[in-house]
């Protein structure tokens, strides 16, 4: 059975399953809408309800309370029609965004590296009709034998969608991603669906481009700076990467080469544990440092990405802003898995 879901202020009407969240029909039918962790935690799906009833289902107390309920809104990440249903969503366009429909694949792994002690490359040559992606999105990989699927940025670049990299870093204690460290192979079939996400190049704002990754953080940066440099785009790109010690830092050889190529590009890696042994002979400290000792007279009308643990966000946001990058410039990378379920524990949270 299918209900009717029509959606204001665009006034797209589409059918939605009855086992279907409002938000996968939605985004199945290249409709965006707001959202991030896409299993009722953080509220940025929230919609309001303007006509019919639906079931909230999995929605987290947190996140809809209530007073929001009886006044009518839900999370269309968890909320399924019993009936025709209108809703009215706050939909920002914008002009970057290429809302591309997301889809089920199936794949095969074709090449596993270590690319670090705890972050492995893996590589899935999709089965069928590559996938269409903005760089900067990510898939949401099902793992066998673990409860939810995991959110992965595609570190490969969107001009070859016939296969995709995943750079997937070991989280100590962690369901999914020791699986797939210790027990996947080469030849391993695995799913997945996408894509998602809001963080793409900016090439409308067109000046400089600053890219800022730590840890497994690369792989967005890596897509991104990419795509920019395989299109010929001719603005200068600056990629910077933290590491604890050399041991960490992987891609060196690749961004290395592909600044001898570009003259509009500049690779920065800095580590903030050097190993005496590493002889290291580049940049120190944590990668905001090094990011403000390039920039000296600040980043105004530049534009920021930033990938990586929230600790580096948040410094590396406070030096671009007292550099005069605001938030119009500046975009991060966000999303939750059902892996980070345990970490929320108030709405507070929705702020962070």
């Amino acid at each position: 059975m299918a209900f009717r879901l029509t959606v204001e202020p665009i006034g797209e009407t589409i059918e939605v399953r009855e086992d279907q969240t409002i938000l996968d029909a939605c985004l199945r039918q290249g409709i965006w809408l707001p959202h991030a962790c896409g299993h009722g935690l953080c509220g940025t799906c929230k919609v309001d309800v303007l006509e019919g009833e639906v079931d909230h289902a999995d929605a987290s107390s947190f996140a809809l309370m209530d007073f929001e309920r009886e006044d009518g809104k839900t999370l269309a990440c968890c909320a399924r029609l019993t009936e025709d249903v209108v809703i009215e969503a706050e939909i920002d366009e914008d002009e970057d965004a290429e809302h591309i429909p997301i889809r089920d694949f199936s794949a095969t792994v074709t090449r596993i590296v270590d690319l670090t002690p705890d972050i492995k490359g893996i590589w899935l040559a999709i089965d069928g009709e590559p996938i269409r992606f903005q760089p900067g999105q990510y898939v949401n990989l099902t793992v066998p034998g673990v409860e939810g699927p995991r959110a992965f940025s595609i570190a490969s670049s969107p001009q070859d969608g016939a296969t995709i990299e995943l750079n997937v870093r070991k989280v100590p204690g962690g369901k999914a991603t020791p699986l797939l460290h210790e027990t996947l192979k080469e030849g391993d079939h695995l799913s997945f669906t996408g894509p998602y996400g809001q963080f793409f190049t900016r090439r409308s704002r067109g000046g400089t481009q600053i890219f800022v990754g730590g840890g497994s953080g690369l792989s967005s940066p890596k897509s991104m700076v990419l795509d920019l440099l395989e299109s010929g785009w001719d603005e200068p790109v600056y990629l910077f990467h933290g590491a604890r010690g050399l041991k960490d830092l992987y891609y060196r050889d690749l961004f290395e080469t592909l600044a001898a190529e570009h003259g509009n590009f500049r690779y920065v890696p800095a580590l903030s544990e050097p190993d005496p042994g590493d002889g290291w002979q580049g940049e120190t400290g944590f990668i905001h440092e090094a990011l403000q000792r390039a920039f000296p007279d600040g980043f105004a009308d530049m534009t920021a990405y930033l990938c990586g643990p929230p600790p580096m966000i948040e410094a590396t946001i406070r030096t671009l802003m007292r550099g005069f990058l605001f938030e119009e410039g500046i975009f991060t990378e966000k999303f939750l898995t059902g892996a980070d379920e345990d970490r929320i524990k108030s709405p507070v949270f929705r702020r962070i």
